[in-house]
């Protein structure tokens, strides 16, 4: 039995946000090398092989711990990834169209809402969840931390817009297209959520019974990440297909000396940065008590939080207007006083659970 813990659960969750924030950054390193090429290789570490292996290494008798699983659990929890999967390629289409701020902004603040509330709501425990102490703390938090990721990404186009201005040939902005892929991308990036929290409890409650602990929620990134590879294998493929890209795996398309060992390096520490924010999510969720659907809502709101810090420290936003820089101060001050929002009712919560 995993002993409650809100505050060292926001800092494991806190941890996983960074690794998150970070997985993007080592794609700059890339030499000869198409998106597709990348995005598959990088998808069988974090969705594919690390699930596998972590559940291996952490879940004793795990093949105990499936039998005793519920079908209907497994079969959810891999459908819900598949969705998951779907709302990961929307995201970087609407990148395309209205860029990476506010695709950011908009998806991830329909995600933070849905991918928190949907569960308890389904499962009718919303409206006691919102009778407990410290409950009205967690759902400010919620909304406070929509509100900050809104700013960052007004603050993001901003600089967008000041970067595109002395850029004759930037990419176009299609608002209409962009936004239906947003939504797109905020419902099913949700989806993830509620596949881990929700439909994957019984996995997680099956293998606590044989003895994993904290690392509970391994088992379930078996069934829930398999299914978002498969969505991303299929996809990529196609455009490898599409494109006549599959000879990169053999040989990068720049004349660069050392370009495939550096990708395939890159496609490997962005695997094992995204899935260590699954990692650290699960070591954190489970210790999170009664207000454990916040988990979801603690995640989304840090990312941003902590993608604006990374933006800052690589300086992204060197030589942008006073204002531009103003606005995403503002915006993290708002994220960061989310966060302690949410900490804070989860140990309120859990002061009253053991009172």
């Amino acid at each position: 039995m995993v002993v409650a813990n809100p505050l060292l659960g926001t800092l494991l969750h806190a941890f996983g946000a960074m690794a998150a924030a970070l997985c993007y950054t080592p794609q700059q390193k890339l030499r000869g090398w198409s998106w597709q090429t990348y995005w598959l290789a990088q998808a069988f570490v974090c969705w594919f092989s690390l699930p596998i292996i972590g559940a291996y290494l952490t879940i004793p008798q795990l093949g105990d711990v499936l039998r005793e699983t519920p079908k209907s659990a497994l079969a959810a929890t891999f459908l819900l990834g598949v969705a998951y999967g779907i709302g990961g390629t929307a995201f970087g289409l609407a990148i395309r169209y209205i860029g990476y701020s506010l695709t950011y902004a908009i998806a991830i603040g329909i995600s933070c809402v849905l991918g928190t509330l949907t569960g308890p709501l389904l499962s009718g425990a919303l409206r006691e969840l919102l009778h407990k102490t410290g409950s009205g703390w967690v759902m400010t938090g919620i909304f406070i931390g929509v509100v900050g990721t809104l700013v960052c990404g007004w603050a993001g186009r901003m600089k967008e817009r000041e970067l595109q201005a002395g850029d004759p040939g930037a990419a176009t902005f299609v608002l209409g297209k962009g936004l239906l892929l947003c939504f797109v991308a905020g419902v099913l990036s949700s989806i993830y959520g509620i596949a881990v929290n929700d439909a994957g409890a019984p996995i997680a409650q099956a293998a606590e019974r044989f003895g994993a602990g904290h690392w509970q929620m391994n088992a379930v990134y078996i069934f829930s990440n398999s299914g978002a590879f498969l969505t991303t294998m299929l996809y990529t493929l196609w455009l490898g297909r599409r494109e006549k890209s599959f000879g990169e795996f053999r040989r990068a398309t720049l004349p660069v000396s050392g370009a495939l060992p550096m990708n395939y390096a890159m496609a490997l520490l962005t695997g094992c940065l995204w899935y260590s924010q699954f990692l650290f999510y699960g070591l954190g969720h489970v210790r999170m008590g009664r207000f454990a659907f916040s988990s979801w809502a603690i995640h989304m709101i840090m990312l941003i939080l902590f993608s604006s810090l990374t933006g800052i420290v690589l300086r992204e936003w060197h030589g942008r207007r006073p204002q531009t820089k103003a606005l995403i101060a503002l915006a993290f001050v708002i994220l960061f006083a989310a966060v302690m929002m949410l900490t804070y009712g989860n140990y309120l919560g859990e002061q009253a659970q053991g009172g």
